[in-house]
């Protein structure tokens, strides 16, 4: 059994949302100078679509103080669940009534999740971290 050094995944957790940020605007300027302001507005959406649901997860995740194990595992769920729906819904709003271009918008949704697998693959090494629990 392992315990994880909760404020170093609180930091690791709210790094990544600020990461995704950043990966969205680059996404956008990358897209402004390949195929214009609309498509720029277009990946800033996507980028903004993953970085919402990502927030949501973290602020729900992390905003307590509970240390009780199964209460921690239950926010995990709910956390993810909420940003599962976070995501589909703003997807579905932002086809529905918005003009988007697709492609746009789906690289500064892939974007993010480049960010968030080098965040975890650096987090992985950080084992000095996590410690046996008692």
């Amino acid at each position: 059994m392992f315990a994880i050094d909760l404020p170093h995944a609180r930091r690791l957790a709210f790094g990544l949302v600020l990461g995704q940020a950043a990966a969205t605007a680059a996404t956008a300027l990358a897209a402004l100078g390949i195929a214009g302001g609309h498509a720029a507005l277009s990946a800033l959406l996507g980028g903004g679509i993953a970085t919402a649901g990502s927030l949501v997860m973290a602020g729900l995740v992390f905003g307590g103080k509970t240390l009780d194990p199964q209460r921690v595992l239950g926010t995990f769920y709910l956390g993810e669940a909420v940003k599962v729906a976070v995501v589909i819904g703003l997807f579905v709003a932002a086809l529905k009534w918005m003009n988007v271009v697709p492609l746009a918008m789906f690289a500064g949704f892939a974007a993010t999740f480049l960010v968030y697998w080098i965040a975890l693959i650096g987090a992985l090494p950080a084992s000095g971290r996590v410690r046996p629990s008692a």
